[in-house]
């Protein structure tokens, strides 16, 4: 039914048929109670009516002076009497004749309810049932007979107990409902949790295209999934765009400068040094510096070959702070590392992270006086790495610019270093990517503070 593809019609049918089915239990189930007052059929109403005609026959032959008029009664009730029966007669002023007093209350409580001696009724009390009334004519007055005995037709106590429990009872109807209140939200719920899945996959990077999404659920859901497929191969269309973009700007680029630095080496041999050929010389490495960081960057962010792995953080950036020690000890520096993890794993781009952290740590000894602190705390799931240096520092209205891609501080730190202003951005997208966040601060040592947060994985 290409109707019922639709949520709209889906939830809109499912929420009508619930409240037809609430309301048909509603009118059905009290008609279904055994103890209700119910008509006699006409089988059981002539075999009523011939008791009473016997009962009626039976006064008529008893001696009036034999008996108290009401001792005639149960005399004569007493002899039609069958194993497990009980008989009534309820006369004109309402009093009741019975040799049984102690279901009076019930024959009270009937005959309040049938009293119709042309429509005789029946009704169940516990395991007794009640017939009746049947009309006996005696001394110009007319009586009438109920007769109570015991049913087969017994309701089980848990029905009863149900039926006198109206809140129990819409319980039990809401619980028959909520095999399709279930449905209907396993319907809605599957395709946005397939949807959620692949939204999250384009979130870590991947724009792998989902057909699934254009064969499930409801025809809004697929539409949805088709629009979510276009809006991956144009992302992915977008990729390769930039790409090849960037390659062609490595390619149109280099090929000049490295003209430009072919043409800078003719002159030093036929001029020597002069100040001139020296600065077009230093902007031009400053150029192809800048060029490759910049190459550095787009395949950061577009190339997906680099594979995220689990790693061990002392084994990941074991070399990392080995060479940074190594070049401490050459250039007069002090490096200082404290509460480096032995037994925590990350889930991470380990070329990418590690070069990050490189980048960092380099930029701390290029910028920084005699000292250089890094720091690591594992806690709460998380990996916080500090870098301070004792150098220059940055203004703090600039800290939160410095991973902006070609920035450079108003002050000497970079200007005086030659930066590309690219560094710290291709160390915020590294450590974005593995799903971690990079901030500046003011040092304690007076210089900068680098900290890097990345989420330790559950997995040991």
């Amino acid at each position: 039914m290409w109707l019922f593809d639709k949520l709209t019609i889906r939830i809109f049918t499912i929420f009508l048929l619930t409240i037809a089915f609430f309301l048909m239990l509603i009118m059905v189930l009290p008609s279904l109670d055994a103890r209700n007052l119910t008509y006699l059929a006409n089988k059981d109403k002539e075999a009523g009516n011939m008791l009473a005609h016997q009962i009626e026959n039976d006064l008529i032959n008893v001696p009036k002076d034999s008996f108290r008029w009401w001792m005639r009664f149960i005399v004569v009730m007493d002899s039609h009497q069958k194993p497990g029966q009980f008989l009534f007669i309820v006369t004109p002023n309402e009093q009741i004749i019975t040799a049984e007093t102690k279901n009076i209350d019930l024959i009270k409580n009937f005959s309040e309810k049938s009293h119709d001696v042309k429509d005789p009724a029946k009704k169940i009390y516990d395991s007794q049932e009640i017939i009746g009334p049947f009309l006996i004519h005696y001394a110009n007055a007319e009586y009438q007979l109920y007769v109570l005995q015991q049913t087969t037709d017994i309701q089980s106590q848990l029905v009863n107990f149900i039926f006198d429990h109206p809140l129990l009872l819409l319980t039990l109807t809401m619980l028959a409902s909520s095999p399709f209140l279930l449905w209907l939200s396993w319907s809605i719920a599957k395709p946005a949790r397939g949807l959620k899945k692949a939204a999250d996959q384009v979130a870590k990077g991947n724009l792998q295209e989902w057909p699934e999404l254009e064969q499930t659920g409801s025809s809004e859901y697929k539409a949805t999934g088709a629009s979510f497929n276009h809006m991956l191969r144009e992302l992915k269309r977008m990729q390769e765009v930039q790409q090849r973009l960037f390659s062609d700007i490595s390619h149109e680029l280099r090929t000049p400068l490295t003209r430009l630095q072919l043409t800078t080496s003719l002159l030093r041999r036929k001029q020597g040094e002069s100040s001139e050929v020296i600065r077009i010389n230093n902007e031009a490495i400053k150029l192809d510096s800048m060029i490759g960081d910049l190459l550095s960057l787009a395949r950061q962010q577009y190339d997906n070959n680099e594979i995220r792995e689990f790693n061990k953080i002392n084994i990941l950036f074991k070399q990392v702070l080995d060479n940074a020690a190594f070049e401490a000890e050459q250039i007069g520096k002090k490096l200082t590392v404290t509460n480096f993890p032995t037994n925590h794993t990350i889930l991470c781009y380990p070329i990418a992270l590690c070069s990050a952290l490189e980048n960092v740590i380099r930029n701390a000894f290029r910028y920084s006086n005699k000292q250089i602190d890094i720091n690591f705390v594992a806690q709460q799931q998380k990996l916080t790495i500090t870098i301070d240096d004792d150098g220059p520092g940055v203004a703090e209205s600039e800290l939160e610019q410095i991973f902006r891609p070609f920035y450079r501080t108003s002050e000497a730190r970079d200007r005086e270093s030659g930066g590309t202003g690219l560094g710290l951005a291709i160390v915020a997208n590294a450590i974005i990517r593995d799903h971690g966040t990079v901030k500046a601060e003011k040092s304690h040592l007076g210089g900068l503070r680098i900290v890097i947060i990345l989420p330790i994985h559950k997995h040991q």
